[in-house]
């Protein structure tokens, strides 16, 4: 057979290769026992790639909502969750970047009101722009009467000011107990 372009030369030749890899993986059959698989498919293409054993055609199933690191590892988040912990949470979602706090009230407060916090999380990262607190406020004058406000005052910057502080200094010493000693490649210590 004589290839007249090299284009042609390329095609025959990536052919060859790819038929190499595919031929190469072939093994003798092993039989196994049913008793030791797990009969969900799912959880063995879990486990294999787990393990190391597989891979998948283009990517696989990609994640439906983006990408999102544990909340634990986040220090905004638990910035927030320690500075909000004097009152019950009524929504918490890490992936949804929110959290909101249950009607709250000063126990020493003798008119009928009672707050709300909103904590929205734009960024990951410790920002001043990374997060915003909205705080809404309900007075009621009558029993089933009650209006709710969007209020803007001083305390919603000094709540997010104090989780940002806080953030900063869990993340610091998330570095710190992360920290790893470096030793220059190929100086050695002297042996005493």
């Amino acid at each position: 057979m004589i290839l007249k372009s090299k284009f042609h030369l390329v095609i025959f030749n990536s052919i060859l290769i790819l038929c190499f890899f595919l031929t190469t993986n072939c093994g003798i059959y092993k039989p196994v026992d049913a008793r030791k698989i797990d009969p969900n498919v799912n959880e063995r293409v879990k486990k294999n790639i787990e393990e190391g054993r597989g891979f998948r055609v283009m990517g696989g199933k990609k994640n439906q909502g983006g990408t999102f690191e544990f909340a634990s590892s986040n220090a905004m988040w638990r910035a927030s969750l320690d500075l909000l912990d004097f009152t019950p949470l009524s929504n918490v979602d890490y992936s949804g970047g929110i959290i909101i706090t249950d009607w709250f009230a000063d126990e020493n407060s003798s008119v009928d009101e009672s707050l709300k916090l909103t904590v929205k999380f734009l960024s990951n990262e410790i920002r001043a722009d990374g997060i915003n607190v909205i705080i809404h406020k309900k007075t009621c004058e009558e029993k089933n009467k009650c209006i709710i406000k969007k209020i803007d005052s001083t305390l919603a910057g000094e709540i997010k000011l104090a989780i940002l502080r806080e953030a900063a200094i869990l993340s610091q010493q998330d570095i710190e107990k992360n920290k790893v000693p470096y030793s220059m490649p190929g100086v050695f210590k002297s042996e005493r």
